[in-house]
């Protein structure tokens, strides 16, 4: 019986579709791209039109013939790559390996794999789109000119194995201009004065607001004095009391940078592991009797669009959970974003039906735990508005106002199943005041003047770098999470408390591109350059004509680079201790995963060791070494004695200098949710901050 092929990337995809296919169809995987520009040379020929010369992946070979095997039996050919550029450059490859008409009707595309998609798909076949592989060979033509121009160039007036990236440079570009901002940073004293205030006999608390009904700042303790020396008595008046009731909207479903952040500041994944997992769930899960599922849709988006179909569905699941209150019936759909290509839907369950709780014993922890974010992301985002009171309360004694603000929340709507997460992590609690009037006095308790600094503005952590990356226009959804993979990886960037410091290699490759590139590596470029690759999908232009506008005037800057650089010899920095293996000097070096110690008698010496940092701390297990701070493999930080293997103490919390003031045993320093606790290791003495 003649069979129809179809082709997918993975075989976890090719699994799940088969299930919903049948036995008519023949469904196998690629295992992504079968061809690409060769890793050993340039191959775009700028001579003629920046021909790029394909090749097939090393390893792919024996895919590509079993393919090809398939395709001669096969009555019809349907290549059913991912629904994006990427997907279309895969589709369009295949085309050409097995060679296909390409004016075929051969390509399906779906945003989930469930059912009626698949079987909606296959009835509507379409020809390769050739703008969207146009706008993926364009970024692969300018990424492949960018970097191996400029790498070489680094290899010979740095050191080898460095690169440059037309997205990863900018990106270090940011997190580098950040840490000059933060090292420049001048901090400004200001003051605070809280009040302890009651009514009634209740208790509730106030901040100063201004003197004469005009709000102030207090920029040192004398004006605190100041304003403390015009309060007369404990007696305050209460001068204005507002209510109102505030509406709150809940945030769109996720898109591909709102998944990543979210994922980051309430799972602690990286974007790597959350788009790891999340590809894991659009392929499909084994459900037991139900079979492969597919979970939620494609996950490489920047549209919060979402079919009829799902509206209608989730608003059926919230009228029975919740009630009809529940159901958001009027809002409107929230508009794509400027850069937003809109292909497809945001990222969804494909049913909500597939309620988190029903799945525990088919996913894994990360996998269930990143579904449901996803899940109540959604469903939060089609239900009603939370509904707020909201109270300020105005006090006045001399003139000397301070200003009570409180919430309570009078209908939660969507908060009944989700609040969007922010970078401080810093949750929403109701804050009741007591019911007063104007013209009410109250009875002042404290006043508690306290000193602050402003703060520099924050290093960027993956959530951080990746929403400011998408505001500035920089990338696309599916180049966030291996653009941070890549910087890492090259030793560009570091994490420190999970948030990104330049290394010193970093910036001096920084330094040097930006010196004679300076047109290339800026924001404003990077983001045009993508905007012209959207105008290409679009079929609005060539993308021969972008290539050559740019390249022009780049390789009259390569040419100046390569005559102008100057050569940079990076020292070895002394370590300050000897090898004990063979007693010559240990020196910093830098490798792909940081830097490290060395034996400067390399090759004759390969001793190498971790840098560790001593916390000053003597060992509690054989008080004769110190304890030092390392990184597990999966690159989690512990603390051990610098004595091992000798004294194998281990604690993934840090041990403090002092001891329990109950037992005189160990203190160690331990992270919570609230922040950092202080415990005692043998007896029930706790602190509720690190001191």
């Amino acid at each position: 019986m003649e069979k129809y092929l179809v082709i997918v990337e993975s075989p976890a995809k090719a699994k799940t579709i088969k299930k919903y296919l049948g036995s008519k169809y023949d469904v196998k995987a690629s295992m992504g791209h079968v061809r690409d520009l060769p890793r050993s040379q340039i191959g775009v020929d700028v001579e003629e039109n920046y021909d790029p010369k394909y090749i097939t992946i090393r390893g792919k070979g024996p895919i590509l013939k079993d393919l090809k095997t398939a395709a001669k039996k096969a009555k019809q050919i349907f290549l059913a790559a991912d629904p994006d550029r990427e997907g279309e450059a895969i589709a369009w490859h295949l085309a050409h390996s097995l060679d296909m008409d390409l004016d075929s009707e051969c390509r399906v595309v779906f945003n989930e794999i469930t059912k009626n998609a698949i079987k909606d798909s296959f009835k509507r076949p379409r020809k390769i789109n050739m703008d969207l592989v146009d706008a993926q060979q364009a970024r692969r033509v300018l990424d492949r000119l960018v970097g191996y121009k400029v790498s070489p160039l680094l290899w010979k007036k740095i050191k080898k194995g460095l690169s440059a990236g037309r997205v990863q440079t900018v990106a270090v570009r940011l997190i580098v201009e950040r840490e000059k901002e933060i090292n420049a940073f001048q901090p400004e004293e200001y003051w605070k004065i809280k009040g302890i205030f009651s009514a009634s006999g209740e208790e509730f608390e106030a901040q100063f607001y201004g003197v004469n009904g005009k709000k102030k700042e207090l920029s040192n303790e004398e004006e605190v004095k100041e304003v403390l020396s015009k309060i007369k008595g404990k007696q305050f008046m209460i001068d204005s009391v507002q209510k109102k009731e505030r509406r709150r909207n809940p945030s769109p479903p996720f898109i591909t940078s709102s998944l990543q952040q979210e994922a980051a500041r309430k799972l602690n994944f990286r974007a790597k592991k959350t788009m790891m997992l999340a590809q894991q769930l659009y392929e499909g899960i084994d459900l037991g009797k139900e079979g492969t599922v597919g979970l939620i849709t494609y996950m490489r988006t920047d549209s919060t669009r979402i079919s009829d179909t799902a509206k209608a569905e989730a608003a059926d699941f919230i009228e029975s959970e919740f009630g009809k209150e529940y159901i958001n019936s009027s809002r409107a759909e929230k508009k794509a974003g400027k850069n937003a290509q809109d292909a497809h839907e945001a990222i969804r369950p494909t049913s909500v039906m597939y309620h988190p709780r029903d799945l525990k014993n088919y996913l894994s922890r990360d996998q269930l735990r990143l579904y449901k974010l996803i899940w109540e992301r959604f469903l939060a985002s089609q239900m009603a508005s939370a509904v707020l009171d909201t109270m300020t309360v105005d006090l006045e004694n001399g003139g000397v106002y301070f200003r009570a603000t409180g919430s309570k929340v009078k209908f939660p709507g969507f908060m009944k199943v989700y609040v969007e997460g922010n970078d401080d992590g810093k949750k929403e609690e109701d804050r009741i005041l007591p019911d007063v009037k104007e013209g009410m006095k109250v009875e002042k308790k404290d006043l508690e003047p306290s000193q602050h600094f402003t703060q520099p503005p924050p290093r960027y952590t993956e959530a951080r770098l990746v929403r400011t990356m998408e505001e500035l226009g920089i990338g696309r959804p599916s180049t966030y999470a291996p653009t941070l993979d890549t910087i890492q990886k090259r030793g560009y960037v570091a994490l420190d408390d999970k948030k990104f410091v330049p290394t010193e290699l970093g910036e001096l490759v920084l330094e040097m591109t930006l010196e004679f590139f300076p047109e290339v590596f800026n924001v404003e470029f990077t983001a045009k350059m993508e905007s012209d690759l959207d105008e290409v999908e679009e079929g609005k232009e060539n993308w021969i004509g972008i290539i050559d506008d740019f390249y022009k005037s780049f390789e009259k800057k390569l040419k100046i680079a390569e005559e102008e650089m100057q050569k940079v010899e990076i020292k070895d920095e002394p370590a300050g201790e000897d090898c004990e293996k063979c007693g010559h000097e240990m020196v910093f070096k830098m490798g792909r995963f940081g830097k490290f110690m060395a034996c400067s008698n390399f090759p004759d010496c390969r001793n190498t060791k971790p840098i560790v940092k001593d916390i000053g701390v003597t060992c509690p297990s054989c008080h004769k070494g110190t304890i030092v701070e390392r990184k597990s493999k999966k690159k989690r930080l512990f603390y051990g004695c610098n004595r091992y293997p000798e004294c194998e103490f281990v604690s993934w919390d840090k041990p403090l200098a002092r001891t329990c003031p109950k037992c005189n045993s160990m203190l160690i320093e331990k992270k919570t949710k609230k922040g950092k606790v202080v415990q005692c290791v043998s007896c029930d003495y706790a602190e509720e901050e690190a001191k």
